[in-house]
């Protein structure tokens, strides 16, 4: 308890320490996209905008050590920085530096790699984007990069479980879809299209099966490992097509962060089967009333996404987002834990 309650007056310390959020821009490695970086600075804020989003933070300015540690964080396919923002802030509030790799073909730009093919890759991209913030001379002096945190969610949650030592194969989500289509329709689908209760069911379920199979044929089991990444939190991950067995044991400290009334990816084939198979694994925030993008934040402008996404995007009937700050709250406690001294 004394440990831990030096780690949180620590962090406060940064905290307190600095004036103001910086944000800057790095280029990605080997034709990666760029890498968002989040800051301490003793700058002032300054208002910023990038696209929909008000932003407060200090662009360009120079940097504070603050905790001395790094925390990657891989947004969900269509993602950006902008809708994690809020808990980047209160990462760096608590001394951490936070870099977000774009990752390639699967971003706010365009997501002709959703899936398993973007899948392969986002793990070397995180692992790359911890190089960028060590090439960068900004940030190489201050920063322990032997004990980096990584935080992803949806698709970014599933770069997580792999960063954590999980294997995975495309011929398991196969596998899962064939068996529970109907049940878990969104996750073996995404975005193309929708059970609605008509007649027109039993069509698209058929056309699903059949493009299911011929893309997921590929039987290889995919991992990564990156020792340099000391700890990481899935927030409601894509976990179907995992060997769970390869997560019973993380290889380092893993929490889950769940979302009980998540329509994209059903908890009891993700999140929660991640937790049953797990013996070491922490449940980091549990929002039982949350749907998939409850934790987005600030929350991206639903009319400007498609009427699938925006469907399984908002917020469920009697959710509260007074929640959302606390669960942002325990997961920088998790990774002031696990990775401060």
């Amino acid at each position: 308890m004394k440990r831990y309650l030096l780690t949180c007056l620590l962090a406060l310390g940064a905290a307190w320490a600095q004036a103001g959020v910086g944000l800057t821009t790095l280029p990605g490695q080997q034709g990666d996209g760029p890498v968002t970086v989040f800051y301490p600075t003793a700058a002032a804020d300054q208002p910023l905008q990038r696209g929909a989003f008000a932003l407060q933070v200090a662009v360009d300015a120079a940097p504070l050590p603050g905790n001395g540690h790094l925390v990657v964080m891989s947004h969900g396919s269509g993602g950006a920085p902008w809708v994690h923002s809020d808990l980047a802030r209160k990462l760096v509030e608590a001394g951490f530096t936070v870099a977000f790799p774009e990752h390639l073909g699967d971003n706010y730009k365009g997501m002709g790699d959703a899936g398993p093919v973007s899948w392969r890759r986002r793990p070397l991209e995180v692992s790359r984007a911890i190089d960028s913030v060590a090439q960068d001379r900004r940030f190489a002096a201050h920063l322990a990069l032997d004990k980096v945190g990584m935080y992803g969610m949806s698709a970014g949650g599933h770069t997580a479980l792999s960063m954590a030592g999980g294997r995975w194969s495309p011929s398991l989500m196969r596998q899962h879809c064939e068996q529970h289509l109907e049940e878990d329709f969104s996750s073996c689908v995404g975005l193309a299209t929708q059970l609605r209760g008509n007649f027109l069911d039993d069509l698209r379920k058929a056309v699903a099966i059949r493009v299911i199979r011929y893309r997921l044929v590929d039987s290889n089991w995919y991992s990564h490992t990156d020792n340099r990444v000391a700890a990481v939190v899935a927030e409601v991950p894509y976990a179907v097509d995992f060997d769970l067995q390869s997560l019973a044991h993380p290889r380092v400290p893993l929490g889950i962060v769940r979302a009980g009334q998540d329509r994209w990816l059903v908890p009891r084939f993700h999140a929660d089967a991640v937790l049953q198979a797990c013996k070491t694994c922490v449940l980091v925030a549990d929002l039982p009333t949350a749907g998939h993008g409850s934790l987005l934040s600030p929350r991206p402008p639903l009319q400007d996404l498609g009427r699938i996404a925006a469907d399984l995007l908002s917020d469920p009937p009697g959710f509260d987002r007074a929640q959302v700050p606390v669960a942002q709250a325990r997961i920088v406690s998790f990774f002031q834990q696990k990775l401060l001294p």
